[in-house]
């Protein structure tokens, strides 16, 4: 019996890797996660020091709930970089075009930065998103930015982080070599095509993209802080296989159990239930 999948629900949390912390709701987890962003962006201006995070696309809960807490609290985020994790490609490796449906680009607009009071904005030069061939640039500007403050994100059904793929058992890379992969364009992965295209275009797969830009595992796990928010039914495999299966490229997730402030926060409903 593969007890990934048939240990109870305390033998999970008892065994983890890496530390679990569980949440009444989705809904709680967007507050928190815009708390969190709202405060260190907060700590770090009271200290005249620059905020760096990187963002996802999935969740997008707690962007609404992170604009109401900036425009009420008048929280200056004019010295913020916010990296966006990944993006969507055409066949031309062009991101896709911003009236897209799937446009990340557009999602970060309409769900953050339009509904941010201009004076408190940071400028458009630092919302970011990793750019074909432009990809050193995007690593290069993370060194030089000397910090990842936070990168608090979802999960794929795979394992992927970002667009970080898991490895193909022909792939001629090592875990340590993945683990110190940088931004860079590749394939996506059939399981995120059908689970991405079944929930985000209602199963339009022939219409899904191939192929996407992404920040590596290396700039990822340069976050001080990084959370792995789950809280759709179908993530409660990859939850059982990233907290109890070893650290391998073909989980990248699982890359986080050696991370010095890494964490899975999953609801009570992926927790309780059980094979």
């Amino acid at each position: 019996m593969n007890n990934t999948y048939y240990c109870s629900s305390e033998d999970f949390i008892r065994n983890a890797k890496i530390p679990v912390r569980i949440m009444p709701s989705e809904a709680a987890m967007y507050e928190e996660i815009a708390e969190l962003t709202a405060s260190v962006i907060e700590e770090n201006n009271a200290k005249g020091e620059k905020t760096v995070i990187i963002c996802p696309v999935g969740p997008i809960g707690q962007y609404p709930v992170f604009a109401r807490k900036v425009n009420e609290r008048k929280i200056s985020l004019k010295n913020c970089w916010f990296i966006n994790m990944d993006e969507y490609l055409d066949e031309n490796d062009e991101p896709i075009s911003y009236g897209n449906p799937l446009s990340f680009h557009a999602t970060m607009d309409r769900e953050l930065y339009f509904r941010i009071d201009e004076e408190l904005v940071m400028p458009k030069s630092q919302r970011l998103f990793p750019e074909p061939r432009k990809e050193k640039e995007t690593d290069g500007l993370i060194e030089k930015l000397g910090k990842v403050d936070l990168c608090l994100t979802g999960v794929g059904i795979n394992g992927h982080i970002a667009f970080n793929e898991p490895a193909e058992k022909t792939d001629d890379i090592t875990d340590e070599e993945y683990r110190n992969c940088g931004t860079r364009i590749l394939d996506i992965s059939r399981e995120t095509i059908v689970n991405n295209g079944a929930n985000k275009i209602r199963g339009a797969l022939d219409i899904f993209p191939k192929r996407c830009i992404t920040l590596g595992m290396k700039q990822l796990l340069k976050a001080k802080t990084l959370k792995v928010y789950l809280y759709c039914n179908w993530q409660w495999g990859i939850m059982r296989k990233m907290a109890l299966e070893n650290e391998s490229r073909f989980m990248p997730v699982s890359f986080l159990q050696s991370h010095p402030n890494a964490e899975m926060v999953i609801t009570e409903n992926l927790y309780e239930y059980n094979l």
